[in-house]
């Protein structure tokens, strides 16, 4: 579905549900690099449950038009108008990687329009290595070779998929290549600048989920954990054997810890 905010067209994907004013709203939000499309499963089994589904792709991204934002806080003012546009007062906020980092600063921010949060595979600060950026912002597939390599468990890495034929490092690899030059740096970047997350954190005031990969060797769980430590109503959950690429290492473990919340 298409609205038009800040002047550009913006999509999102309603789980092939339809949006009504009595049902309560959940807003996904992609990592560096994706788009809408890695909430697929969680979208379709929320819009199924009678939520007003809203698994967006941020400007520059996937299907919606505009430059692509290059701070944390401007996707989540972003975030803001969307809703507006919407006549959504309050939803669940979902995010996973970078886009944990955008619900954190939104649920701060605008605390009085979250029902509750959830947090996956994230951490703050969140670094990105100087390798990875160089790459990146020399729009090199080493960037993508690299992040594809290190989101992924051991296990991944010998397939991991439940599809025969089909390997979660290469979907992975796929998702990365479809976003345009210059929009996995500015997103790699927006991590890397963010700093001020460990106070937003003690800012946050909703129920919190924060959902950690073991093996997650881009955000790792201890860092995951401390951002948890710092939100005052926050419940995690650990999964074994699972990296940073979680909705698609263990996508049925992160719908059902998300069914709990949302």
């Amino acid at each position: 579905m298409y609205v038009s905010v800040g002047g550009h067209k913006a999509f999102f994907s309603t789980g092939s549900g339809q949006h009504a004013a009595e049902n309560e709203s959940v807003l996904f939000i992609h990592g560096a690099g994706f788009d809408h499309t890695v909430w697929t499963l969680p979208a379709r089994y929320f819009a199924r449950q009678g939520r007003n589904v809203i698994a967006v792709d941020l400007p520059g991204r996937g299907l919606s038009g505009g430059e692509a934002l290059t701070s944390i806080e401007a996707m989540a003012d972003w975030l803001g108008l969307l809703l507006d546009e919407l006549d959504i007062r309050q939803a669940s906020i979902v995010g996973h990687s970078m886009g944990s980092l955008v619900a954190l600063n939104y649920a701060a921010k605008y605390p009085g329009r979250v029902r509750n949060l959830a947090l996956l595979g994230t951490s703050t600060p969140m670094p990105v290595s100087d390798p990875l950026l160089d790459a990146a912002r020399a729009n090199q597939h080493q960037a993508i070779d690299m992040a594809n390599t290190w989101s992924h468990s051991s296990f991944a890495h010998q397939g991991g998929n439940e599809n025969p034929g089909l390997t979660l490092t290469l979907s992975g690899q796929r998702l990365l290549e479809r976003a345009g030059p210059g929009v996995y740096f500015a997103d790699l970047n927006a991590c890397n600048d963010f700093i001020d997350g460990e106070i937003l954190a003690t800012q946050v005031k909703a129920e919190t989920l924060v959902i950690l990969g073991l093996e997650d060797r881009m955000t790792r769980a201890s860092a995951g954990r401390s951002v948890a430590a710092a939100i005052s109503n926050t419940r995690v959950v650990e999964l074994d054997a699972c990296g940073h690429s979680m909705l698609s290492e263990q996508p049925n473990a992160v719908l059902d810890a998300l069914a709990t919340l949302v």
